[in-house]
């Protein structure tokens, strides 16, 4: 049973993973909403898919994914969060992205449920992955691993996100595979508690890039 998060209309905001998805809540009843597999183009797509929803999205409470996930994906989701909350004088708060997986997956298994395990495609070869209890309580924070070491910690019974199948394969078929993305329109599965008032980025991981050292520090250092 889902369990009802939306108490003023909601606008619901989730792009950082190669999906992109909006929904508009009213009083924990999908209005109306859509999800994307686009893998790139956020910033172009957000926007349009916002503006086709009932009386373009507007509402007094944005909610939105900060990850972890797609750097340029977490960037575009909180720009327009907080720029539609400023116009609107709205209500911001953020929910993780393997939260909402995880309560995806628990909704799907129903009553066979039982510790979940999320496996989502990260940076450089890693995976994000984070462990949920049977309630959905979360069992650690969320982390960066390569393939092998998230196997070694691996011990759900059901594995969900994009990585879902593969983190099985290596396992040697332990496990329940669903092959699963955020997405918003599910956003009334998660537990209120989850909710992150004045929501920053969480990528689970350093920059790709970093800026070169100045040459003066790096004498100083020496």
């Amino acid at each position: 049973m889902s369990r009802t998060l939306v108490i003023a209309r909601t606008l619901v905001i989730d792009c950082a993973t190669e999906a992109c998805s909006v929904a508009l809540f009213e009083s924990g009843t999908l209005l109306a909403g859509e999800s994307r597999v686009i893998g790139r183009g956020h910033a172009e797509q957000l926007v349009p898919m916002i503006g086709t929803l009932p009386d373009r999205g507007k509402a007094q409470r944005i909610a939105v994914d900060i990850g972890p996930g797609s750097f340029t994906g977490i960037r575009v989701g909180l720009a327009a969060a907080k720029a539609l909350a400023l116009a609107w004088r709205a209500e911001v708060v953020g929910y993780g992205a393997l939260a909402l997986v995880a309560a995806m997956a628990r909704a799907e298994a129903g009553d066979g449920a039982g510790t979940v395990e999320v496996a989502m495609t990260g940076g450089h070869g890693q995976w994000f992955v984070q462990r949920f209890a049977i309630d959905g309580a979360a069992l650690g924070e969320p982390a960066s691993l390569r393939p092998d070491a998230a196997t070694d910690g691996a011990r759900g019974d059901i594995v969900c996100g994009s990585q879902a199948e593969a983190l099985v394969a290596l396992r040697g078929g332990a496990g329940r595979a669903m092959p699963l993305l955020p997405d918003a329109r599910r956003f009334a599965l998660l537990d209120p508690g989850v909710l992150i008032a004045d929501p920053h980025p969480a990528y689970g991981r350093g920059p790709d890039a970093r800026l070169p050292q100045s040459p003066i520090l790096s004498g100083a250092a020496a």
